[in-house]
């Protein structure tokens, strides 16, 4: 079976699911690690390609199909504002590049670093090998293209339910989920929800690899950098 790579950021790094013919996953301090491992396919839950203005054609496709869920995809700010490593300096930049104009949330601010190390290691051509993801996105097809009803969080929290719910999604929609080895990560640097979200992420780039699956917008566009700025599933 063609090696393929799910991967969600995490507070310790990146949690990485490998789906070949065992799965298994592994906590990568950068994503430089995760882009040295044997896959086909490497589906990251982080955005490629940053607009000049403030928001992405593709969040807004995505959210008109997540319903209730659509709040977990945020607005990705502007090139910019993702370059600034000061709160205050990034939220100018977006006011300027955003339209009606609007600061930067403390909760994205802090997901910039992460954002900027994919970008600095991110080319046209490794494009055809890591390309963006949404967890939700992934249940959203598991669930024959219908929003979930339950959510992951509530007030900050993981819901039990919300969980359940998605792991039984990613064991009917075929992920080996029972195969996955036991993790005994740190809650520090692992989350409880972040295991099933990498989970979902490898689903999306077996969908990749095999070629079914489907991208919002179908024709994306490209950044400054020339990156196509799109969420596969």
């Amino acid at each position: 079976m063609t090696p393929v790579i799910g991967v969600d950021g995490c507070p310790g790094g990146w949690l990485a699911v490998r789906w070949a013919h065992s799965v298994t996953h592994h906590l990568c301090r950068s994503f430089a690690e995760v882009l040295a491992m044997d896959a086909a396919v490497i589906a990251v839950d982080m955005p490629i390609g940053f607009p000049p203005l403030s928001g992405r054609l593709t969040e807004r496709e995505v959210r008109a199909r997540l319903g209730a869920r659509q709040s977990s995809v945020f607005s990705v700010p502007s090139r910019a504002a993702v370059m600034c490593e000061d709160y205050v300096d990034a939220c100018r930049a977006n006011l300027a590049s955003s339209d009606p104009p609007r600061k930067v949330s403390k909760q994205i601010f802090h997901i910039f670093p992460k954002m900027r190390e994919v970008d600095r290691l991110m080319t046209p051509a490794l494009q055809q090998r890591v390309l963006e993801v949404h967890p939700e996105l992934a249940f959203w097809a598991m669930n024959g293209n219908a929003p979930l009803a339950l959510p992951k969080k509530v007030k900050g929290r993981s819901h039990d339910p919300g969980l359940a719910l998605r792991r039984t999604l990613l064991a009917a929609g075929g992920f080996p989920l029972a195969a996955l080895p036991a993790a005994a990560y740190r809650r520090a640097d692992v989350g409880p929800d972040d295991l099933l979200d990498a989970c979902a992420c490898a689903w999306s780039a077996r969908r990749i690899a095999e070629g079914r699956a489907v991208r919002f917008p179908a024709d994306p566009p490209q950044d400054a950098r020339g990156l196509r700025m799109a969420i596969h599933a």
